[in-house]
């Protein structure tokens, strides 16, 4: 899957779009857990401006485990972070994985079965472990990450939903 990356960054707007049209249907949802994109991810920041009602929490690395900070703006509250990825300031607000609502998961590729292939250090499978029960895990991608099986182990943690526009 790594070998199909774009070269280009896909055009992000028809899976934010498919996201708004999901969120309208989750009243209940406060608080979303969103992730800074990797090439190949699916760029959220469309979608997260058009929602300044939900409260935003990005994960940090720390260690073996992702960590999550609300951030109110994401051009000034992410660094430069691990692997290459934008985080949140260790200064902002934490928030439990048991508090948040629904979690948007990025990965490398997504099954019919909520199967989800990560990029192999089980943050997302970790922290997904702690999350409280009826929190949504929803995957996040472009339609070409969408495969007949990812090939699950028994601690992977499946997608409730696969949003991929």
């Amino acid at each position: 899957m790594r070998q199909l990356l774009p070269d280009a960054p896909p055009d992000p707007r028809p899976v934010c779009s498919a996201l708004d049209s999901w969120l309208k249907g989750q009243p209940n949802i406060r608080t979303l857990a969103v992730f800074s994109a990797l090439p190949g991810e699916v760029c959220l920041l469309g979608f997260i401006a058009n929602h300044p009602e939900i409260h935003r929490a990005y994960p940090r690395v720390l260690g073996d485990h992702l960590i999550f900070h609300i951030v109110k703006n994401p051009q000034t509250d992410l660094l430069p972070g691990n692997f290459g990825i934008s985080e949140p300031s260790s200064n902002l607000p934490e928030i439990p994985a048991s508090e948040i609502d629904a979690f948007l998961c990025p990965g490398l590729a997504f099954d019919a079965t909520g199967g989800r292939l990560g990029r192999g250090k089980g943050f997302y499978d970790r922290i997904l472990a702690t999350a409280r029960l009826g929190a949504l895990k929803i995957g996040v991608c472009f339609p070409w990450q969408l495969v007949p099986d990812t090939f699950s182990e028994p601690h992977d943690v499946h997608m409730d939903r696969i949003i991929c526009g």
